[in-house]
Parts: structure tokens; C-alpha cells; sequence
């Protein structure tokens, strides 16, 4: 039985597949907007909720757990709770959109736009 068995192994190792996650997510909240598979995109797309959520709280102890998440982007950091979570501080959840592109060329992955919702 595969109960309570959650998430994507997408065909790396759990140590790289942390690093695509993190990465992913760092560019999202960097660009507001990525272009990506749809696993992948299904995959960040909890993760930065969950931290756009954490940011609106404002309180030290969530900024802390935001840096923890992030710890090399510092930018990132002060974006998310000076500009993104003001931004959403009437919406209890909904922040991001995956907005569908086709299929990739090379191998016809279906590709997918994730973007915050403004």
C-alpha cells in the first residue's frame, strides 16, 4: 500500500532534489515568475506558500525560520517581507499560478509558467 507517501523524487538523489527545490524557490521569490515542468512547478509551488505565509506573520521567530530556509539570499529575504507578504495581507492563501505553456521541444515535457498572483 502507498499510503501517506507525498512528494517527487523526479529522478535525483534527495540531496540534489533539496538543491532544485531551494533553488527554485529562491528564483520565484526573486522573479516573481519561472519557467519550469509542471512536476517541478507542483513541487515549489507548496514550499512557497508556506514561506510567503511565514513572512506575513512578521515576527522574529518567522524570519528567522525564513532565513534558515534561505540562508545564502539575504536580498531574497528582505524582498519577501518588505514588498511580497504586504502585498498579500488580505489573501489567506492563493499566492502563486501555474499558468500552462506547451510542451518543451526537446523532449515534450509539459512546460509551465509559476508565478506570484498580484
Amino acid at each position: 500500500m502507498a499510503h501517506r507517501i507525498d512528494g517527487r523524487k523526479l529522478g535525483r538523489k534527495t540531496s540534489a532534489r533539496q538543491a532544485l527545490f531551494r533553488n527554485l524557490v529562491v528564483s520565484v521569490l526573486r522573479y516573481e515568475q519561472i519557467k519550469t515542468t509542471e512536476a517541478k512547478a507542483k513541487e515549489v509551488r507548496g514550499q512557497v506558500e508556506r514561506i510567503i505565509t511565514l513572512a506575513k506573520e512578521g515576527t522574529l521567530t518567522s524570519r528567522r525560520r525564513i532565513i534558515s530556509e534561505l540562508p545564502d539570499e539575504p536580498l531574497v529575504v528582505e524582498k519577501l517581507i518588505d514588498e511580497i507578504a504586504p502585498k498579500y495581507g488580505d489573501r489567506t492563501s492563493g499566492y502563486t499560478r501555474i499558468v500552462r505553456l506547451g510542451q518543451r521541444a526537446g523532449d515534450a515535457a509539459p512546460m509551465v509558467q509559476l508565478e506570484l498572483v498580484s
